[in-house]
């Protein structure tokens, strides 16, 4: 199970893994921090390229730079219309079959290959769970 903890932590949120690893939330209008949306597509344009990276590595094609930007409108005030991964490649020197080898294990990725994506394209099941508080 994966997992994250989210705490306020002054004017901001901070979400930590039990890895260890620190990230700091808040709104889009505040410096030095990831809105939830960006995390959001942070998290897909990450879970393509540690997925791609690995893969075209294992079939002997190391790409030189791997990146991608991960875009989407916000088409109402609590929804986002289509995203857009843009990936930006540089092949290795002399390997002539690195960007078909690149583009297949993409295509395989984005399509099949990724969580986050997976979790985004079909509908799921998200529950809460509030405390039992006591009433005055």
């Amino acid at each position: 199970m994966a997992g994250v903890n989210v705490e306020r932590t002054g004017d901001v949120f901070e979400a930590t893994n039990d890895r260890g690893a620190r990230v700091a939330i808040g709104t889009a209008e505040q410096d030095g921090v990831f809105s939830p949306v960006e995390l959001l597509l942070a998290a897909l344009g990450g879970c393509e390229l540690v997925t791609v990276e690995p893969l075209t590595a294992k079939r002997g094609h190391r790409l030189a730079r791997l990146s991608a930007t991960v875009r989407a409108d916000k088409i109402a005030t609590s929804r986002l219309g289509d995203i857009t991964i843009t990936y930006d490649v540089e092949l290795p020197e002399g390997d002539e079959k690195a960007a078909e080898v690149f583009a297949k294990v993409a295509g395989r990725v984005h399509e099949s290959y990724c969580t986050v994506g997976n979790a985004l394209k079909e509908p799921m099941k998200v529950e809460q769970v509030l405390p039992e508080l006591a009433a005055d």
